[in-house]
């Protein structure tokens, strides 16, 4: 059992940067792919970025790409996801979550566990 929390969402202008932060509960933390996906309003969860379990393998959406940088700390059980650039499109809850296996890392579905979500807010 893994349990997730978010924290570093917020208000911020177009053009500003975020860092949000993923604290995972266990000692476990190592052996888990983790992602974060978006939610906003009215509309499906989609994938923003997942890493690997020692994270040397990356992924992430087109829409962030070049943008947002996902990485984890295993010794502080934290996965992060610094989001440069922000755009008003990007306001969404933000998710992160975790599974084992790195197959279909962009689908929401193949993911154990999920934390709370916390909201990010990009005003123009």
């Amino acid at each position: 059992q893994v349990q997730l929390v978010e924290s570093g969402g917020g208000l911020v202008q177009a053009g500003d940067s975020l860092r949000l932060s993923c604290a995972a509960s266990g000692r476990t933390f190592s052996s888990y792919v983790m992602g974060w996906f978006r939610q906003a309003p009215g509309k499906e969860r989609e994938f923003v970025a997942a890493i690997s379990w020692a994270g040397d393998s990356t992924y992430y959406a087109d829409s962030v790409k070049g943008r947002f940088t996902i990485s984890r700390d295993n010794a502080k059980n934290t996965v992060y996801l610094q989001m440069n650039s922000l755009k008003p499109e990007d306001t969404a809850v933000y998710y992160c979550a975790a599974r084992r296996s790195i197959v279909a890392v962009s689908t929401a579905s193949r993911y154990d566990y999920w934390g709370q979500g916390t909201q990010v807010t990009v005003s123009s």
